[in-house]
């Protein structure tokens, strides 16, 4: 096998739907767990600033094994210094606030709120991009936000509305990273985002920890180091999924952290999800459903006419 022929996402690989669709759901899993055990984290006094910390060095590590396995370091070589600053920010922000979603909320409801990344990834790819968007994905879009609501149910308290709010800003900011990676994979290597994502985010993340850092028993440092294993794994599986099949078949797979977040939050935590979250939670899908499917319909329609036009 060549030098990269496992690792690097830009190299075009054969394809292995089955495989890539069983290291999407190993990484719906492991995100899960990782969602949990910041919960957990939590609640033993460990911060956000350390949680992000610990996360992204994880996520360093398994990004520098993913460049030098795959394109070498090389090809890290960037002349977006500046974008990759922004996405840096950006995402680090949005992790932060997915993090305080999970502490705030129970996980099975902040995990469907975070299902409505694709919701908001076609208004912004509508508003920034300029991206057409047809009946089909606006009605997702509205049928998505509905069911948010039917599980948030303002004004019954069944939801923290504080929490439900922070879970949506997250979404929204994540939804915003979606939409500059887009930006920056016209030029840039998916290896090269990941590895400049991870590794600059800990200057900052650093400097924090000066003043946030703390001593912790040995219970505790073992579940920062599995917070750290299991985020850094969900990149590499990520990553993996990505490479081997389609979006639109591996992405559904995603929605089965569900099934993960309840067994979770009811086992370490006693969460019982409210009676609504089995009715809003359907929706969300279906609409973020619809949302790939139409978007792999067109990029299939965009492909054939390109063929058609081409000269032979």
């Amino acid at each position: 096998m060549a030098r990269g022929a496992s690792f690097d996402t830009d190299r075009p690989v054969e394809q292995r739907p089955v495989a890539g669709v069983a290291l999407r759901l190993i990484t719906a899993l492991l995100l899960a767990i990782m969602f949990a055990l910041v919960k957990l984290l939590s609640s033993r006094g460990v911060n956000i600033v350390e949680t992000l910390f610990y996360r992204q060095c994880g996520s360093a590590l398994c990004a520098v094994g993913l460049v030098a396995a795959g394109p070498g370091f090389k090809s890290l070589h960037s002349k977006r210094v500046g974008a990759h600053v922004g996405r840096m920010a950006l995402g680090v922000t949005a992790m932060a606030l997915n993090f305080a979603a999970m502490i705030m909320l129970p996980l099975a409801e902040a995990t469907v709120i975070g299902f409505s990344v694709p919701i908001f990834s076609t208004v912004l790819a509508a508003l920034v991009l300029g991206e057409p968007t047809g009946k089909w994905r606006w009605g997702a879009v509205a049928a998505g936000f509905l069911g948010v609501l039917l599980i948030v149910q303002p004004g019954t308290g069944e939801v923290p509305l504080l929490g439900a709010g922070v879970a949506l800003v997250a979404a929204l900011l994540t939804a915003s990273v979606t939409i500059v990676i887009r930006r920056l994979g016209a030029t840039e290597r998916a290896s090269t985002t990941v590895f400049w994502f991870a590794a600059s985010s800990l200057v900052p993340l650093g400097v924090m920890m000066l003043w946030f850092g703390r001593a912790h028993d040995p219970e505790t440092w073992a579940i920062l180091s599995g917070l750290a294993l299991s985020g850094g794994l969900a990149q590499l599986t990520l990553t993996g999924a990505l490479r081997l099949a389609p979006v639109a078949l591996v992405m559904p797979m995603d929605y089965t952290s569900l099934i993960w977040a309840t067994i979770l939050g009811t086992w370490i935590f006693g969460e019982l999800p409210t009676p609504w979250i089995w009715v809003g939670a359907p929706i969300i899908i279906a609409s973020g459903l619809i949302i790939v499917w139409r978007e792999h319909r067109l990029a299939r329609r965009t492909a054939l006419s390109a063929a058609t036009v081409a000269p032979n």
